[in-house]
C-alpha cells in the first residue's frame, strides 16, 4: 500500500506535525521508564528499616491476683515403712521344723489396719499391729519391765483383756491375758517350749538334790550317836571334827541356795511370751497398707510393707523462687483432670516429703520435717533455686477419694489487689541510680520518666502507683527499643 501525501504547503505542515507527535510520544515513554527504574544504591536505601523507636504497651487498670500454680499427685499421708524387729515364735523346739521363717500370708495392699489387726503371717505365726510409740525391740515375757511392757498392757486393756493394771512389769497376769488374746484371734500364744520345760525340770531336780545333800550333812553322814562324839578304836573311822562338819553344812546350804536362786530366776521368765517379731507398734491407728514388699514364700527381712494414714494429701514440687513465697497454713485450690475442685492447706513446705512410693518416708520411717515459713529451697540444700517439696492436706477429699496416684492442678493464692489497680508489664519497670522504681512514658513524641511505687506482681504484670507524678490508664509505657 502506498501512502500519498498532499502536495504543497499543506503537505509539509502535516509532516511536521507527525514528526513532532512521534518525538513527543517517544520522550514521554522514556520519562515514564526512567521513573520506574532504580539504581542498586536507591534500591538498598529503599529497603532499609525505618528508624527505631521505643516499643510501648498501654497501662491497664484491672484486679491483680498473684498465685503459684503447679501439678501434684494425690497420695495418702504420713507414709511409714514397717519391718519386723525380730523372729516370730515357735510353739515347740522340734528339730523337724524349718529354721528359716517364711511369709505364709503377705500383707494386703489397701487393707485398713486397726488395733489388734493381723498385718501378715510368718511360718503360720501372726504379726499383730498395736498402737504405741516405743518400737518392739525385744521379746516380752514374764520378768520384763519397761515402757514397751507398759504400752503392751495398755493395748491389751483397750482390746478388752485387762492384765490387772498398767504397771510396766510383765507378770503372770499379763501372761494370762496374752494367752487369751492370741486364742481369741485364732492363734496359739508363745508358751514355754520343750527345751524350756526340760530346763525347768532340771532346775527343780537340782533343788531336790541340794536339799538331800543338806539333810545328809545335818545328820552327820550315817547319823552316829552323838554325831560328833569319838568312837572306840577297832577299825572304825573316827567322826569328823566340829569344824569340818560345820563346813560341810555350810557348803550344802550354799548349794541349795544357789539351786533355789537359779530356779526362781528361770521361773520369773517362764511362761507365755510375745516374740519380738509378732508385734508392730505404730504411733497412730488406723493405717492403710500401701506398697507391699514381700510375697508368699519370702524371707521377711527388711521392709515388709509401707503403711499410710487414711488421710488424702497432695504432693507437689515448685521452683525455689516460688517456694520462697509459700508457708505452712496457706490455702490451696486443687483441680482434677475432669474439672472438679476441692480445697486444701499447705501442711509442709520444704524438708523431706514422701512422693510416689512413700518417698523418703520409706527410708526413714516416715518422719517429716515441718517448715513454718517460706522454704526458699529444700532444707540444707543451700541452693535457693533448688526445687521445694509441698504437702497439701485435704480434710474433705470429695472428688479426690479413691484417686490415689492421679495428677491434679494445684493453685496457691499469694494475694490480690484491692479492686482494680494500674498494672504494667514487669519489663516496663526500671530502677534509677538512687534505687527508686520508675517507668518511661511516651508523650507527645517524647519519653519521660515517671517515678512509681510497685506493689503486687503476678503473671508478668506488676501493680504501680505514681509517686509525685501522673500516670493514667492508656498511657504508653516503654518496654523496649
Amino acid at each position: 500500500m502506498t501512502l500519498r501525501f498532499p502536495r504543497g504547503p499543506k503537505r509539509r505542515s502535516r509532516q511536521v506535525a507527525l514528526i513532532v507527535g512521534v518525538v513527543t510520544l517517544v520522550g514521554a515513554g522514556g520519562w515514564f521508564a526512567g521513573t520506574q527504574m532504580q539504581s542498586p544504591a536507591d534500591a538498598l536505601a529503599a529497603h532499609q528499616p525505618p528508624k527505631s523507636g521505643p516499643v510501648t504497651v498501654a497501662v491497664a487498670r484491672q484486679k491483680l491476683t498473684a498465685n503459684v500454680v503447679t501439678q501434684g499427685s494425690v497420695e495418702f499421708g504420713a507414709p511409714k515403712s514397717v519391718s519386723l524387729s525380730g523372729p516370730v515364735g515357735s510353739a515347740s523346739s522340734s528339730k523337724e521344723e524349718t529354721s528359716t521363717p517364711l511369709v505364709t500370708r503377705a500383707p494386703k495392699e489397701g487393707a485398713v489396719l486397726t488395733e489388734g489387726s493381723v498385718l501378715m503371717q510368718v511360718s503360720g505365726r501372726p504379726v499383730f499391729v498395736l498402737r504405741g510409740s516405743v518400737p518392739m525391740y525385744r521379746t516380752l515375757g514374764p520378768g520384763a519391765s519397761g515402757d514397751d511392757v507398759e504400752q503392751l498392757q495398755s493395748a491389751l486393756r483397750r482390746l478388752g483383756h485387762d492384765p490387772g493394771g498398767v504397771t510396766g512389769h510383765y507378770g503372770q497376769g499379763t501372761a494370762t491375758v496374752v494367752t487369751q488374746w492370741y486364742e481369741g484371734k485364732g492363734f496359739q500364744a508363745q508358751k514355754p517350749t520343750a527345751d524350756d520345760q526340760a530346763q525347768l525340770g532340771n532346775l527343780e531336780q537340782g533343788v531336790t538334790d541340794a536339799q538331800l545333800a543338806l539333810l545328809q550333812a545335818q545328820n552327820g553322814g550315817d547319823g552316829g550317836e552323838g554325831g560328833g562324839g569319838k568312837q572306840k578304836a577297832g577299825g572304825v573311822t573316827p567322826p569328823s571334827s566340829d569344824a569340818v562338819h560345820n563346813l560341810e553344812l555350810k557348803s550344802a546350804q550354799d548349794r541349795l541356795n544357789q539351786a533355789n536362786n537359779s530356779l526362781s530366776s528361770f521361773k520369773a521368765s517362764y511362761g507365755t511370751k510375745v516374740p519380738a517379731g509378732e508385734v508392730v507398734f505404730l504411733p497412730d491407728l488406723p493405717v492403710r497398707v500401701g506398697k507391699v514388699k514381700v510375697h508368699l514364700g519370702d524371707n521377711p527381712e527388711g521392709v515388709v510393707a509401707t503403711v499410710t494414714s487414711s488421710d488424702v494429701v497432695v504432693q507437689a514440687v515448685v521452683p525455689g523462687t516460688d517456694g520462697a513465697l509459700l508457708h505452712k497454713g496457706m490455702p490451696a485450690r486443687i483441680e482434677t483432670t475432669d474439672g472438679k475442685h476441692v480445697t486444701g492447706e499447705l501442711a509442709q513446705v520444704g524438708g523431706s516429703g514422701a512422693t510416689g512410693d512413700a518417698g523418703k518416708g520409706e527410708a526413714d520411717g516416715g518422719q517429716e520435717t515441718d517448715s513454718d515459713s517460706g522454704a526458699g529451697a529444700d532444707a540444707g540444700s543451700g541452693d535457693p533455686s533448688a526445687p521445694v517439696q509441698l504437702v497439701i492436706s485435704v480434710s474433705e477429699p470429695g472428688a479426690l477419694k479413691n484417686q490415689a496416684g492421679t495428677t491434679v492442678k494445684v493453685t496457691v493464692d499469694l494475694g490480690s489487689s484491692k479492686g482494680a489497680v494500674l498494672v504494667v508489664p514487669l519489663a516496663a519497670v526500671h530502677t534509677t541510680a538512687d534505687g527508686k522504681a520508675g517507668v518511661r512514658v511516651q508523650r507527645d513524641g517524647k519519653v519521660v520518666d515517671v517515678p512509681v511505687k510497685v506493689g503486687l506482681s503476678a503473671a508478668g504484670q506488676v501493680e504501680v502507683t505514681p509517686d509525685g507524678s501522673t500516670l493514667a490508664e492508656g498511657d504508653q509505657v516503654v518496654v523496649g527499643q
